[in-house]
């Protein structure tokens, strides 16, 4: 692990005993107690997730909406200061640079935030694509930490134990607050399914929320293992398995978030040919009837398993539903809800069907 970086809160990680592994190229914890009572913490009560090894770019000059818009699915056009956007950046084949948040600060300032294994590769992107526009681009991970408090009691907590008004942010949206001297960002976005609010602050900052939060009894600090559970329950991308670079937002099933009536974007011109051929493939939802877990990676196969027409992206025996579950990119044929296929998990096949890929059902501020 040698050649990963450590978020600011590393030390925190190791004096409360979690397992740690790499991810992302930063060493990050995947368990405390373990990932099932991580879990149910967040689907119940609330638990607190160290996400500093995300990547954070603002976005800042006169051609600030322009440029985003250029190289982001969604539309920010007039966009209202503290709304939050969720889209992706594409090359020019239609598939995923990345997804990412975008916050409007204003129509000149723009806040992204980008997944830690691709923040090298987005910057660039970012900086290469921006030569047109008069902007300026300011790489701030180094400098930002950020916590994900999540769950049902996760307004309470940030308004009591952390002390920062949050019972007035709407679903999608973020504001600027001060906090300890300095400026923080606090919004309520979520990634696991529950209500929950996210804060970026300097690393001095983070280390004192963190502690706060943990000393209070009433949070349970939690790891990737869950993250990943908790996202993939509510049919969440996790970009490198539902989105990659030879992936579609349309394969995925997220053009909702792909406004292909702006005039221009990067990757435009491949997706909307994409959506008027149909896209090949899909991504889709699989019941297993039998309690085997599939894994990312493992072969789905037709009926009469004479065929193989896809692969698992996310699978697991789901925590909150009790069922062995799978998202899977599979050939648009075999798409529709209730088709049987089988999966194959080492040497044998379990059948299963296609289900919709949003196994529990979402619990967010309206």
């Amino acid at each position: 692990m040698e050649d990963n970086k450590r978020t600011c809160l590393y030390d925190k990680h190791v004096g409360l005993g979690a397992l740690m592994s790499p991810f992302g190229g930063f060493e990050m914890p995947i368990q405390y107690k373990g990932i099932i009572e991580e879990h149910q913490a967040v689907r119940n009560g609330c638990g607190v997730f160290d996400v500093s090894h995300m990547g954070e770019v603002l976005v800042s000059g006169k051609d600030a909406e322009a440029f985003v818009n250029y190289i982001f699915t969604n539309d920010v056009t007039d966009a209202k200061p503290g709304k939050c956007f969720y889209g992706m950046m594409l090359n020019h084949t239609g598939g995923v640079v990345d997804d990412l948040l975008v916050y409007c600060k204003d129509r000149e300032n723009f806040f992204l935030v980008i997944n830690a294994s691709n923040i090298d590769k987005d910057v660039a992107w970012i900086r290469e694509n921006s030569e047109k526009f008069n902007v300026n681009i300011e790489h701030l991970s180094d400098s930002l930490g950020e916590l994900a408090i999540q769950g049902p009691k996760a307004e309470s907590i940030v308004g009591t134990v952390l002390e920062l008004p949050c019972a007035d942010l709407e679903f999608y949206s973020f504001k600027e607050i001060e906090s300890d001297g300095e400026t923080i960002i606090l919004s309520r976005t979520g990634y696991t399914g529950e209500d929950g609010f996210e804060v970026y602050a300097s690393h001095a900052l983070i280390n004192k929320f963190w502690d706060k939060l943990i000393a209070s009894g009433n949070v349970e600090p939690c790891g990737l293992g869950c993250r990943d559970t908790l996202r993939f329950e509510v049919g969440l991308p996790l970009y490198g398995n539902e989105l990659s670079d030879s992936i579609s937002p349309l394969e995925a099933g997220l053009g909702i978030f792909v406004k292909l009536d702006k005039p221009e974007f990067i990757g435009r011109e491949a997706t909307a040919k994409i959506k008027a051929e149909g896209a090949k493939r899909k991504t889709v939802g699989i019941e297993l009837e039998d309690k085997a877990v599939p894994r990312h990676g493992y072969e789905v196969l037709s009926a009469d398993g004479s065929k193989v027409i896809g692969h698992v992206t996310t699978g697991y025996h789901a925590i909150s539903v009790d069922k062995s579950i799978a998202m899977a990119l599979v050939d648009a044929e075999y798409s529709v809800l209730g088709t049987p296929v089988l999966i194959k998990i080492r040497k044998k096949t379990f059948p299963g069907q296609i289900v919709k890929k949003k196994f529990y059902k979402k619990i967010y501020k309206n």
